[in-house]
C-alpha cells in the first residue's frame, strides 16, 4: 500500500506540473496573439483607408485603438473625419464619433473645435455622463461659466462619485460670481482633494465676498507663502486688513506679496497700488511715493497714480499741508487756529465756539482790530476736490444763523463756478488751495 500511494502521489504531481506548463504556454501565446491582432487591425484598417479614406470600418478600428491608447492627435483626426461623414454612413455611430471628437479636441486644447462634437453628442444622448461632463468642461475652459454650470450639475447627478466634476463645478460657480452657492461645492472639492490650492483660494475669496472676512483672512494668511497663489493671497489679506483700518498689518501683507517671484503684472501693480495707499494712511508718504513711481515705470496710465503722485509729492514737501489733510481732529483744529491767527496777524482773536464735522471744522470768533470789530465764522474743508454751490449755501445759512458779520471758507481743493457766483455780493470769502498754502507757510507748528 505504501508503494502504491507513492506511485499515485508522483503521478498527481506530474499531472499538475503538466497543467501549469500548458496554462503558462497558452497565456504567453495569448499575449503574442493580442499584439499580433493589434498589428493586423492597423494593417487591415490602413489598407482599407488606402483604398477609401472614408471607409467606416477602417476609421472605426483605427480610432478605437488610438483613443484607448490616448494617442489624442491621431484619434482626433480620425473622429473628426467620422463626425463629418457620419450622416452619409449608417455604419458609423454618430454619438461615439461626436463624443470622442470632442474629448480628443479638449485633450489637445482645441476648445473651439470641441464644440463641433460635444453639443451633438449631448443632443443624441442628454442623459450621458460623458456628454454632460465634457460639454460642461469645454464651456468652463472657454470661460462660459453660466453655460458650464447646468451641464456639470447634471453630470454630478448622473455619477456622484466621478472624479474632478465637483472641483470644476465649484470653480465655475465661483468664477460666475455665485459666491454663496459655490462655497458648499468648494468645501466638497477640498474634501476630495485637500491639496487643490485653486479651490482653497477660491473658497477664501468667496467667503470674503459673502462677508466672512475673518475666516477668509485665515485661509489667505495660510496661502501667503504659496508660490502660485501667494501673491494673490497677500493682496486679498491686505485689502481685508485695510478695510478694517489695520494698515500696519496690510503693509506686511503687501510686502510679503511683493517678494514673490514671477507674479502676474496685474497682481504686482495692484499690490504696489494698495501698498502705497496703506503707506499714505500711516503717513509714510515717502515710501508710498516710491511705490507709485514703480507703478509708473510699468504702466504710467494705471488708475489715478499720476494724480496721487502729484498730490503726495507736494504733501511730502509741505508738512503743514500734511497735517491739514491727514492729521487727526485735534492736530487739525490746532492748525486751523494758527491759520486764523496768520490770517489776522495784527488783531485780537477770541474764539467762541469750535464745531468738528466729518468733512470740515467750523470756528466762531470775535476779531478786534484797531479800526473795526467783527463776529466771523471760519470753515475749513479738508477735501482736495471741488466744493459745490450747495456747500457754500449751507455755509451762508450758518453765517446768517450765527448772526456773524462775515464768513471765510477754506479748501485744499477748488470751488465750482456756481459756488463762486453764489458767493459774489454776499459776506463770504472763498479761499482756494493757493491761498491756503500761502497761510500755511506762515504757520509754525
Amino acid at each position: 500500500m505504501d508503494s502504491l500511494s507513492l506511485i499515485v502521489a508522483i503521478v498527481v504531481v506530474i499531472a499538475f506540473a503538466t497543467i501549469l506548463i500548458t496554462f503558462s504556454t497558452r497565456k504567453g501565446t495569448g499575449k503574442k496573439k493580442k499584439t499580433k491582432n493589434r498589428t493586423q487591425i492597423i494593417r487591415e484598417a490602413s489598407r482599407k483607408l488606402g483604398q477609401d479614406p472614408h471607409n467606416p470600418e477602417g476609421l472605426s478600428a483605427l480610432g478605437d485603438i488610438y483613443f484607448q491608447e490616448h494617442t489624442w492627435d491621431k484619434a482626433y483626426q480620425i473622429y473628426d473625419t467620422m463626425l463629418s461623414i457620419a450622416p452619409a454612413h449608417q455604419e458609423i455611430d454618430p454619438y461615439t464619433a461626436a463624443l470622442r471628437q470632442g474629448i480628443c479636441a479638449l485633450k489637445l486644447n482645441k476648445i473651439q473645435d470641441a464644440f463641433r462634437g460635444l453639443p451633438a453628442a449631448y443632443n443624441i444622448n442628454p442623459q450621458s455622463f460623458e456628454a454632460n461632463y465634457h460639454l460642461g468642461l469645454a464651456c468652463y475652459l472657454n470661460k462660459e461659466y453660466e453655460k458650464a454650470i447646468p451641464c456639470l450639475k447634471k453630470a454630478l447627478v448622473i455619477n456622484a462619485e466621478a472624479h474632478n466634476v465637483t472641483s470644476t463645478l465649484a470653480l465655475a460657480m465661483y468664477k460666475a460670481h455665485h459666491f454663496k452657492e459655490s462655497l458648499a461645492f468648494l468645501r466638497r472639492a477640498l474634501e476630495e482633494n485637500p491639496d487643490n490650492k485653486e479651490c482653497l483660494f477660491s473658497m477664501a475669496d468667496a467667503m470674503a465676498e459673502c462677508g466672512y472676512g475673518d475666516k477668509a483672512l485665515k485661509v489667505f494668511t495660510h496661502l501667503r507663502p504659496d508660490p502660485e497663489y501667494g501673491a494673490r493671497s497677500c493682496l486679498s489679506a491686505g485689502i481685508i486688513h485695510s478695510r478694517t483700518n489695520q494698515f500696519e498689518k496690510a503693509m506686511q501683507d503687501f510686502e510679503i506679496g511683493l517678494k514673490h517671484q514671477e507674479t502676474p503684472s496685474d497682481i504686482l501693480l495692484e499690490l504696489r497700488y494698495r501698498y502705497a495707499q496703506a503707506c499714505f494712511a500711516t503717513k509714510n508718504i515717502a515710501q508710498g511715493i516710491v511705490q507709485l513711481r514703480e507703478i509708473q515705470v510699468i504702466n504710467p496710465q494705471y488708475k489715478d497714480v499720476g494724480q496721487l503722485l502729484s498730490r503726495y509729492s507736494e504733501l511730502n514737501q509741505n508738512k503743514n499741508l500734511q497735517v491739514y489733510l491727514m492729521s487727526g481732529s485735534s492736530d487739525f483744529v490746532a492748525l486751523c487756529r494758527k491759520i486764523i491767527l496768520a490770517y489776522y496777524p495784527k488783531s485780537i482773536v477770541k474764539i467762541q465756539d469750535i464745531s468738528v464735522q466729518p468733512d470740515h471744522v467750523e470756528i466762531l470768533m470775535n476779531v478786534d482790530s484797531n479800526k473795526w470789530e467783527d463776529t466771523e465764522i471760519f470753515r475749513f474743508y479738508r477735501t482736495t476736490g471741488s466744493i459745490g454751490e450747495l456747500y457754500v449755501r449751507d455755509f451762508q445759512a450758518k453765517v446768517n444763523e450765527s448772526k456773524a458779520d462775515r464768513g471765510i471758507c477754506f479748501t485744499a481743493g477748488t470751488f465750482s463756478e456756481e459756488a463762486k457766483k453764489y458767493a459774489e455780493g454776499r459776506p463770504i470769502d472763498l479761499i482756494l488751495k493757493e491761498g491756503l498754502i500761502k497761510l500755511l507757510k506762515k504757520v509754525d507748528l
